[in-house]
């Protein structure tokens, strides 16, 4: 296997490095690794879209979605693929990656973002949802690291507390949803979600990640129809 470095950034949450795996007879992919840790991959993505299909089947219409983590752009792709979706706001703490797909680092990146539906925010995802008007959105999707189990930064616990869900009810209109991608089973997410939206559903997904059986997780709370901040 070769690896390829392509991009590597510092920051104050770490590193960020963005490298082509070049595995001998087999397909190039893109990976994207923070502190070390993998994050994602441009060869195995149907779990990020699936992040947003699962949401986006269960509010009609999804006119304004916000969607917490750009990473290599998948699950925003999958929200842009809905005709029903107006604005997609993407909130990316790291400016280097964001970067990385305006430039074309990310060759699929500037396609993406050049789509007019599209704003790219550079802040974090939680100041970004405690700061939104109510009832701003129709979906709310969070991807920003690997799910309260395999934390990528330590300070990313506190997304799946019961404060910051009870922060994204608030942004969330009538009817809406909150969709959460998680590497593992998390029963304490579940707990916090069931807490702050009452209806909460735990979606397994069985991928392939290099050659490994995989089983990841989406989990998806609704508002009711009549909603206020908790």
């Amino acid at each position: 296997m070769e690896y390829v470095e392509l991009a590597r950034a510092e920051s104050e949450r770490g590193e960020l490095v963005l490298r082509e795996r070049r595995p001998e007879g087999g397909t190039p992919a893109l990976e994207l690794r923070a502190n070390g840790a993998f994050v994602m991959d441009t060869l195995e993505v149907s779990t990020e879209r699936a992040l947003a299909t699962a949401a986006l089947g269960l509010v009609d219409p999804p006119r304004a979605v916000v969607v917490g983590g750009l990473g290599l752009g998948f699950t925003m792709h999958e929200v842009l693929a809905d005709s029903r979706v107006e604005t997609c706001a993407v909130v990316e703490i790291e400016e280097a990656l964001v970067g990385w797909m305006r430039d074309g680092t990310v060759p699929h990146g500037p396609a993406l973002l050049a789509d007019e539906r599209v704003r790219i925010v550079v802040a974090d995802i939680a100041v970004a949802l405690a700061e939104a008007a109510p009832a701003t959105y129709d979906l709310v999707l969070l991807d920003v690291d690997n799910g309260p189990g395999y934390l990528v930064h330590e300070g990313n616990a506190r997304l799946y507390e019961e404060p910051l869900l009870r922060a994204a009810h608030r942004t969330l209109r009538p009817g809406g949803a909150l969709a959460i991608w998680s590497a593992a089973e998390a029963p304490e997410l579940a707990d916090s979600l069931a807490a702050v939206f009452g209806d909460v559903e735990a979606l397994p997904l069985d991928v392939l990640l290099q050659g490994r059986d995989e089983r990841y997780w989406v989990y998806v709370a609704r508002t009711g129809q009549e909603n206020s901040a908790r």
